[in-house]
This record gives structure tokens, sequence and C-alpha cells, in this order.
């Protein structure tokens, strides 16, 4: 069975061209600690999720995956 996605942070990185390392030194996070939300094997704090979305400048709605279509 398929692992769960429930964030896109990965993507997000990607598409804004920023790396996971620079969002850890953003954060002040270990850098594999955003690995293991990259590859959602573990998920931030709600106000970290914010965090992501004020330096992506983005909506933090963007950082989830749809539930529905």
């Amino acid at each position: 069975m398929p692992k769960q996605k429930y964030n896109r942070i990965k993507t997000l990185l990607a598409e804004h061209d920023k790396s996971a390392k620079w969002l850890a030194d953003e954060l002040g996070k270990d850098k594999s600690t955003v690995s293991r939300w990259c590859t959602n094997d573990m998920q931030p704090a709600v106000e970290t999720f914010y965090q992501i979305a004020k330096l992506l400048d983005i909506d933090v709605r963007e950082l989830f995956v749809p539930t529905k279509k």
C-alpha cells in the first residue's frame, strides 16, 4: 500500500527553487527533520506550517494535499 501524503512541502520547495537545507536553515531545524517532512514520514507542527507558508509567500492551504477533488 502506498504511503499516504499529507503535505506538499517538497513539491512547493521545488516550485520556488528552494532546498530542504534552505528551509532547515531558515527555521532553525535539523535538515534530517525537514527531510522527513518532505517525505511525509512525519509532519511539522501547525505553527511550523504557517512559518513555511510565510517563508514561501504562499497561502498555508497550499502546503496540504486536498482531501476532496
